[in-house]
């Protein structure tokens, strides 16, 4: 093989590798649609991929802004080149450097409804190493009541024994989630919380609060109340009414029977004396009518020898 073939086919390699590495496409991964309670904090999951080698944070350079106007920036490392509305609101929560530009915005106003865009720009690169993905944005749906936290639908709780109940809330600000908190709470109760991730974006928060009811505790109602981040702490509650079930055993039965059964051995005994003393006044009566009777006898035979 001679030094002109040699050479063709490195030229051909160097292509190929060339294509690889430069020939790839931008790509950004941003939920479309995400839920934003006013006041409060939302958190814009974002991912991105670009056509050159890993590079560190400090090579890349992230941008957030209107999709009508790139220039019109909500995020920017520069300050006072984000819009005033925006300043000191905006966070990028991802690290550049793993292709994470997840964005966090506090304080949610009515109008920060977007659509948003990511744009990424590699430093001191040429301008095709800029690029804006406007075809992948976020629009925020502005909500202006707190989501009701939801109540588990238990069993009917049995008297002293364990009982649990969850509530839950979702969410969109897993940096600032929000708070489950329970109306009833002693130092025999026990919350444990958990955090869940749901379908991109939303989140959600799980509390189990498990007691030992008691007999007091029969219609008694058990509020979860549900506090957001945010200066004006929004809140929103679900309540339930707690209904005990006594506790599985016989005294119910034996207690009613023992009652019955000494009810009617003490009427037997009563009935008993009651007879003996009916038959004794009898026996008396009878007596006395004999002995009438024997007095009437003995005065009429003499009656009858005097004639």
């Amino acid at each position: 093989m001679d030094k002109v073939t040699n050479m063709m086919i490195f030229c051909v390699l160097l292509a190929a590798i060339s294509s690889l590495v430069f020939g790839g496409e931008w790509t950004a991964s941003v939920v479309k649609d995400l839920d934003a309670l006013v006041s409060s904090c939302v958190v814009i999951p974002c991912s991105f991929t670009h056509p050159n080698e890993k590079q560190p944070t400090s090579k890349i350079r992230a941008i957030w802004h209107l999709k009508s106007d790139r220039n019109q920036r909500i995020y920017f490392e520069d300050q006072t080149q984000v819009l005033d509305s925006f300043k000191g609101r905006t966070k990028l929560l991802g690290q550049l450097g793993q292709n994470n530009c997840t964005l966090e915005i506090t304080d949610i106003r009515d109008h920060d409804n977007g659509p948003f865009c990511f744009r990424v720009e590699l430093v001191d690169a040429p301008p095709k190493e800029k690029f804006s993905f406007i075809e992948d944005c976020v629009r925020l749906n502005m909500l202006s009541d707190a989501p009701k936290p939801v109540l588990s639908d238990p069993k009917s709780a049995t008297q002293d024994r364990p009982y649990s109940l969850t509530c839950s809330v979702t969410h969109t600000c897993p940096s600032h989630a929000p708070k489950l908190k329970w109306s009833r709470g002693t130092a025999d109760d026990d919350v444990t919380e958990v955090h869940r991730q749901l379908p991109i974006g939303f989140w959600e928060v799980h509390s189990t609060l498990t007691f030992i009811p008691g007999e007091k505790d029969d219609h008694s109602e058990i509020t979860c109340t549900a506090e957001f981040h945010g200066k004006e702490r929004r809140t929103s509650s679900s309540t339930m009414t707690l209904y005990i079930k006594r506790r599985e055993n016989y005294n119910h039965i034996i207690i009613p029977t023992v009652v019955g059964l000494g009810t009617a051995v003490i009427f037997a005994f009563f009935c008993i004396f009651m007879v003996k003393k009916y038959k004794q006044q009898i026996a008396e009566l009878q007596s006395q009518e004999g002995s009438v009777w024997n007095r009437l006898s003995r005065l009429s035979r003499r009656n009858q020898t005097e004639h």
